[in-house]
């Protein structure tokens, strides 16, 4: 045991700062070089999930709620007028609000936020990038938000996976037994587009079929840097909420 805590002390294993950019080979936002577009359309065509329209200029649009970041596209370009920056691609909040995600997150005195997990029918990666929220590297406690056992303890729930059948009852139950007000937090591919699995007779769908989602994470999974980042939101949106409830 000794050696192992000197092991540990020579490694300095700290606490990271948040960072929203990957390495080079990070498969991150996608960026469209439209000088080099010849309008082919083959993006559009290999995409495995529909998450590429084509506007009005010819141009390719992400909807990174379905995006997988497969990088299909980008090898289908003939012109290579696609392209992954190593920029992560952040949360976006779907309600209307004040609230604003950036790059820089920070520790904010007096910010706290209890969260429930719910998978609603996951492969699981998201679920394990979760889990990586609460070890010394990210410890998501320093910035006030923690997770809890029951929806009536919560203020947010993250739901992961696509809304199976089987688990829309317990997804309905779950945010009826929170409090108001309530945030909710739809992660990655599945739960934000409900596209990765494609409709069949056990799906119902993404999740804002069933609840109403305040807040995206996109991704499949999404890295534990875009979870914090949107937990943070989700926080600071709470709060304003919960502001809004006391002036009435």
């Amino acid at each position: 045991m000794l050696k192992l805590i000197e092991a540990i002390f020579a490694g300095r294993i700290q606490t990271e700062d948040i960072d929203t950019v990957g390495s080079k080979q990070f498969r991150g936002e996608l960026n469209c070089n439209t000088a080099q577009c010849d309008k082919c359309g083959e993006c559009l065509q290999v995409c495995p999930v529909s998450a590429i329209t084509i506007n009005e200029y010819n141009r390719p649009i992400i909807d990174y709620k379905r995006c997988v970041f497969c990088g299909r596209c980008v090898d289908a370009c003939a012109g290579c007028a696609l392209y992954h920056s190593n920029l992560e691609a952040l949360p976006e909040i779907l309600t209307g609000s004040s609230v604003d995600v950036g790059r820089v997150t920070n520790i904010r005195p007096g910010r706290s936020l209890h969260v429930r997990h719910l998978d609603a029918g996951s492969c699981n990666a998201c679920d394990f990038e979760m889990g990586a929220l609460s070890n010394p590297l990210y410890d998501l406690h320093r910035f006030g938000v923690s997770f809890v056992a029951s929806p009536r303890h919560a203020d947010a729930v993250m739901v992961t996976g696509v809304v199976t059948r089987n688990l829309e009852k317990a997804v309905h139950m779950t945010y009826e037994a929170m409090e108001e007000p309530k945030v909710v937090i739809a992660v990655g591919a599945c739960a934000a587009g409900g596209a990765t699995y494609g409709e069949t007779y056990a799906i119902v769908g993404a999740l804002d079929k069933v609840l109403p989602v305040d807040i995206f994470v996109p991704g499949c999974p999404p890295r534990p840097s875009a979870m914090i980042v949107a937990l943070l939101a989700a926080a600071d949106l709470y709060l304003e909420r919960s502001k809004s409830m006391g002036n009435k």
